[in-house]
């Protein structure tokens, strides 16, 4: 049985997480620290705490703290946990640097725990059967993916709290690319079979009324191929749309439909993934089922982690990029060498 905690009560951790943990026999959430008083209202049977540096003082008992808060708060909570042994488990994106993510790898490293990223998309049914027909051959070797993510809004907060800090650098970081960037480039490393090398990007703000991006479009070039994606919260419909093109065929994916060219044949089908519930619960086993076997493993800097520091260089280079004229950038570093 592991003891955990939650830091930030949100729509994330109240939906999608904590329903999850309920279910499970292997894991019983023992604190939760929130800011909101209202939202600690509505946090499950558990210590209480206005602050996480409260919880952390006080819980001496803990096996992992999952971080659940906005992006700006996630490396100093995390380093924090670290330095009392506690394992972490951190909402997307990891951090909002390149320095910051790289001070929380080498902190699981000298402190022996580990830090896994809720990289949930990995873990949506249709996403599955997609690495499983790239792993069965049946589209040969991927050499080009493109990935849609249309959204009419940005995903809101909960209302008794700042529901929309996603647009407000100052919690956030960075608009669409850094709230939604992770989850297709993580899919591209795992489709492609590598890390890119490179990337162009260029990102347009149409809601004036916030300081962060609400569209991006980029480029990423691999070794073997490239990706471009598209992601906007300015949309007309919620709806992702994949494609893998193959040296010997092809697989499209529109949120639950697939179709897949192999051998000169067209299969269809559809696999009930939940797209429009943005919980995700239903896809947090799986995940968590990683974190703790990497807790038993003593995976401490394992691909998952190494995965999301070649995320946030992405992100980081794609403002730089949009910066300097969408010119095309390198990432220089080698996240695999962390």
């Amino acid at each position: 049985m592991l003891k955990g905690a939650i830091v930030g009560f949100g729509f994330i951790s109240g939906k999608g997480h904590y329903p999850a943990y309920l279910k499970r026999g292997d894991v019983e959430i023992v604190a939760v620290a929130d800011v909101c008083p209202a939202r600690l209202q509505a946090a499950p049977k558990a210590r209480l705490y206005p602050t996480w540096q409260e919880l952390l003082d006080k819980e001496r008992e803990l096996d992992f703290i999952d971080i659940s808060t906005p992006p700006a708060f996630h490396a100093e909570i995390a380093l924090a946990a670290l330095e009392r042994g506690i394992h972490v488990l951190c909402e997307k994106p990891l951090t909002v640097s390149v320095a910051e993510a790289r001070q929380m790898v080498d902190a699981a490293r000298a402190h022996r725990r580990v830090v896994f990223p809720a990289h949930n998309y990995k873990h949506a049914p249709v996403v599955k059967f997609a690495q499983e027909v790239i792993r069965q051959g049946r589209i040969g070797t991927v050499r080009a993916v493109t990935l849609n993510t249309f959204r009419t809004t940005h995903a809101k907060g909960v209302p008794e709290w700042n529901t929309d800090w996603r647009r407000d650098r100052r919690l956030s970081g960075g608009g669409i690319a850094m709230d939604h960037g992770s989850h297709s480039f993580y899919l591209t490393f795992a489709w492609l079979g590598s890390l890119p090398t490179h990337v162009t990007a260029k990102t347009l703000t149409l809601d004036a009324r916030y300081d962060t991006e609400d569209n991006l479009n980029c480029v990423l070039t691999f070794p073997n191929g490239f990706a471009h994606t598209f992601l906007t919260w300015t949309a007309g419909v919620r709806k992702v749309v994949y494609s893998l093109q193959g040296s010997q065929g092809a697989l499209v994916i529109d949120d639950d439909d697939w179709e897949l060219t192999s051998g000169g044949a067209t299969e269809h089908g559809s696999i009930e993934s939940d797209w429009m519930d943005a919980s995700h619960t239903k896809w947090f086993n799986s995940l968590f089922d990683q974190f703790r076997a990497a807790i038993r493993e003593g995976d401490f800097v394992g691909r998952e982690l190494r995965e999301a520091v070649a995320c946030i260089q992405i992100i980081e280079t794609c403002y730089r990029s949009n910066a300097e004229g969408c010119r095309e950038l390198p990432l220089a570093l080698d996240v695999m060498k962390l």
